[in-house]
């Protein structure tokens, strides 16, 4: 489910649920976040690559789940701590000390976008796209991902991301500075790992403090921006237009809400 590996100052957390999708169940965002931790306490790394095995990045939050159907008849305590599996890794990712690099290929939805720009750099490839549809499923876009969203793109487009759930190319995700480094199809984990060598092969102390001083500036706001992320998430899995969302989603027709 997630795949890890070490090469010298590098390590590869690897998205892989076995079919090319990557969608994002509670127990791989629970176990994400435990290899983020541990990660963490290695003082020797200087970079972490985050990365998807079959073609895709991920394809988002896995509503077909069983433990998030279960979810569908649990009480607000046990929906509650179901919302906080995505804030939670997101948050390890980002508090990574080592650079981390999101390399995307192929579909990054949702879930799956909350997690590469919880990273410091997005390299994709000209085959990625991108999408963020939560609106489209009952949801609010939640996971931290919205003052991330805001200090890489801007309000405007993140709105154009998250309300409006336009896709995206990866040459508009670069153009909007959404993603770091373009790079031809297929080659964004090779990409990746060459930069993430050359990270390296600097000062790993400097490297931790820049990015902490970088981070520390640019999340001032972000904890209050996102203090109810989960509760609003949870929220919002009570209410009539939740349901038609996964309804509609399930049953692949246009969903009808009704603002209850």
């Amino acid at each position: 489910m997630i795949g890890v590996a070490r090469d010298g100052r590098v390590a590869r957390l690897t998205l892989d649920r076995g079919d090319g999708r990557n969608a994002l169940s509670l127990a791989l965002l629970r176990r994400l976040r435990a290899e983020a931790l541990a990660l963490d306490e290695d003082e020797a790394l200087s970079a972490v690559i985050l990365e998807a095995a079959g073609g895709n990045f991920s394809v988002g939050f896995d509503l077909k789940d069983p433990d998030v159907v279960a979810m569908g008849t649990a009480g607000a305590g046990a929906r509650r701590r179901a919302a906080k599996a995505g804030p939670l890794a997101c948050t390890a990712l980002e508090a990574l000390e080592p650079l981390t690099i999101a390399a995307v290929d192929g579909h990054c939805v949702g879930g799956g976008v909350a997690l590469a720009v919880a990273c410091d750099f997005i390299v994709a490839g000209r085959d990625a796209r991108f999408l963020v549809p939560e609106i489209d499923r009952g949801m609010n876009m939640s996971w931290g991902a919205l003052p991330r969203l805001v200090n890489l793109v801007g309000p405007a487009w993140t709105k154009r991301l998250c309300i409006a759930a336009e896709a995206i190319t990866a040459e508009q995700a670069a153009d909007i500075g959404l993603v770091t480094y373009l790079v031809d199809a297929g080659a964004a984990q090779a990409a990746a790992a060459e930069i993430a060598g050359r990270i390296a092969a600097k000062p790993p102390i400097a490297v931790r403090m820049i990015k902490r001083g970088v981070n520390a500036y640019a999340n001032a706001l972000a904890r209050a921006a996102t203090d109810m992320d989960g509760d609003q998430f949870a929220l919002a899995t009570f209410t009539a237009d939740f349901a038609e969302g996964v309804a509609s989603f399930v049953s692949r027709r246009p969903p009808h809400y009704t603002g209850e």
